[in-house]
C-alpha cells in the first residue's frame, strides 16, 4: 500500500462551488438569455451542460466519503460502524433538506392563496408525497427525476441517500480491491466505472431516459470511490504533483472545448452532447486530489474553500428564489428594459447566495453539531469538512499541510 492519507483536499472543496454555480447558472439560464442575448451567443455551449454539475457532485460524494471510511469501514462490516455512518449523513444533509423543503411547499402554498397564478406543483402536496420527501425517498419510485421533489435540486440528494444506503457494502469491496490492485489499474477501474451514463448517452442520444438517475449515481459514486482508492495508493513527488496540476488545468480546457465543438458541430440524433463531458470528471477529480499549484492552488484560496462550504446550502437555495422570481413575473406581468433585466438577474443570484449563507450559519453547521453530539457525546464545533452532498463532517488535519512537509521525491510512481 501507498502512503495512507487523510484531511479535507481542498481543491476539492473549492470545486464544489464551481459546480453547484453551474447548475444555478443552468437554471437561470432564460433569465441570462433574455436579460443579454450577447451571452447566450458566448454561454449557451458552457450553461446548457450545467445540469452535469449533478455527477460531478456524485463522484465527488464517492471519493470523499471514500477517503474518509476506507480504513474505518472497509476492513469488516460493522452494523454499528454503518447505523453511525448514516446518522452522520443525516446531520450533513437532513437540516438543510427539511428546511428547504418546507420553504417549497410553504411556496407554493402562498401561490395559491395569493394572486391568480398558483404554482403547478399544488397537486404534488399530498401526504404520500410527503412522507416520501421527508425521507428522501421520493426518486426511488420514479423513472423521471422531473417533477418529483418539491424543492427541484433535492432529487439529487435523494439519489445520494440511496448511494449512502449502499455504501456499507461498497467500502468492503473497494478496500479489498485496494489492498490487491496497482493504482494505475484502479484509475482505469474507475473510469470504466463511470462509462454507464455516457454509453447509454450515446445508444440513444438522450442523456435523461427512463430510469437514467439509477445507473447515473451508482457509476458516478462507485467511480469516485475507486479513484479514491488509487490515490491513496499513489506515491507522488513535487514534480508528479505539479503535473497532476497542469493536467487538470488541461482536462478543465478539454471539457469546455468538446462543449463548444459539440455546439458548432451538432451530432444528427443526439440531444444531450454535454453528457460527454462526464468521462472527464473522474480524472479531474484525481488531478485535483493530487495536483499542486495553477487551478489546485486557485480552488484551494480560501475564498472558494468558503465557496465550497455553503455549496450544498446554495444547491438547495437557489432554485426558490429562482422559481419564487418567475412566479412574480408572470402574477405582475413584469416587463423590464434589458439594463434592469442585467441588475435583477445577477441580484437573484447574489439573493441565492445570501440566502446560502444564512442556512449554512443559521441551520446546516449548528444542526450537524447538534446531530453529531447526539452519537459522538463531544463538542465538534471545530470540524473540518469539504461540504456536502457526499463529504464527511470528521475532526480532520489538512492534507495539503502534509503535502508542504512530506519529502519530494523524484517521480510518481504507482503501486
Amino acid at each position: 500500500m501507498g502512503v495512507v492519507r487523510t484531511g479535507e483536499i481542498k481543491a476539492l472543496t473549492g470545486l464544489r462551488i464551481v459546480a453547484a454555480l453551474w447548475v444555478v447558472l443552468f437554471h437561470f439560464r432564460p433569465l441570462i438569455w433574455e436579460a443579454s442575448p450577447r451571452l447566450k451567443e458566448d454561454l449557451a455551449p458552457l450553461l446548457n451542460a450545467g445540469a452535469q454539475g449533478v455527477d460531478l457532485f456524485f463522484i465527488l460524494s464517492g471519493f470523499v466519503l471514500t477517503w474518509n471510511y476506507l480504513d474505518r469501514m472497509g476492513t469488516h462490516f460493522s452494523g454499528r460502524a454503518t447505523l453511525h455512518f448514516l446518522w452522520l449523513r443525516l446531520s450533513r444533509v437532513w437540516p438543510v433538506y427539511l428546511v428547504t423543503m418546507h420553504l417549497a411547499a410553504a411556496w407554493i402554498i402562498f401561490t395559491l392563496h395569493v394572486g391568480a397564478t398558483p404554482s403547478a406543483d399544488v397537486e404534488k402536496l399530498t401526504a404520500i408525497s410527503y412522507v416520501r420527501q421527508l425521507f428522501m425517498v421520493q426518486l426511488w419510485f420514479e423513472p423521471f427525476f422531473d417533477g418529483t421533489s418539491w424543492d427541484g435540486p433535492a432529487w439529487s440528494i435523494s439519489a445520494e441517500w440511496l448511494a449512502y444506503l449502499l455504501f456499507g457494502g461498497i467500502i468492503l469491496v473497494i478496500f479489498r480491491m485496494a489492498r490487491v490492485t496497482r493504482a494505475r489499474m484502479l484509475i482505469f477501474l474507475a473510469f470504466v466505472a463511470a462509462l454507464p451514463p455516457t454509453l447509454l448517452l450515446l445508444a440513444s442520444g438522450h442523456f435523461y431516459t427512463p430510469w437514467s438517475w439509477l445507473p447515473r449515481i451508482v457509476a458516478q459514486f462507485v467511480a469516485g470511490a475507486l479513484a479514491c482508492a488509487a490515490v491513496r495508493r499513489l506515491q507522488i513527488g513535487r514534480r508528479g504533483q505539479h503535473i497532476s496540476g497542469i493536467a487538470a488545468v488541461l482536462l478543465t480546457a478539454a471539457m469546455v472545448g468538446i462543449l463548444y465543438y459539440y455546439d458548432a458541430n451538432p451530432v444528427a440524433g443526439m440531444i444531450d452532447p454535454g453528457g460527454l463531458v462526464d468521462v472527464l470528471f473522474m480524472p479531474l477529480v484525481v488531478t485535483l486530489a493530487i495536483g499542486v499549484g495553477t487551478l489546485p492552488a486557485l480552488l484551494s484560496t480560501r475564498l472558494l474553500v468558503y465557496g465550497g462550504q455553503i455549496s450544498f446550502s446554495l444547491y438547495m437555495v437557489h432554485e426558490i428564489v429562482h422559481t419564487s422570481w418567475n412566479w412574480a413575473v408572470q402574477e405582475y406581468q413584469i416587463d423590464l428594459p434589458k439594463s434592469v433585466q442585467k441588475i435583477v438577474v445577477v441580484g437573484l443570484i447574489v439573493a441565492a447566495v445570501a440566502g446560502a449563507i444564512g442556512l449554512y450559519h443559521g441551520v446546516e453547521e449548528p444542526a450537524r453539531r447538534w446531530m453529531r453530539r447526539m452519537v459522538d457525546f463531544r463538542d465538534v464545533k471545530h470540524d473540518k469538512h469539504t461540504g456536502p452532498p457526499g463529504a464527511e463532517g470528521g475532526r480532520l488535519a489538512s492534507i495539503d499541510h502534509a503535502r508542504d512537509t512530506r519529502p519530494p521525491q523524484s517521480s510518481a510512481r504507482a503501486g
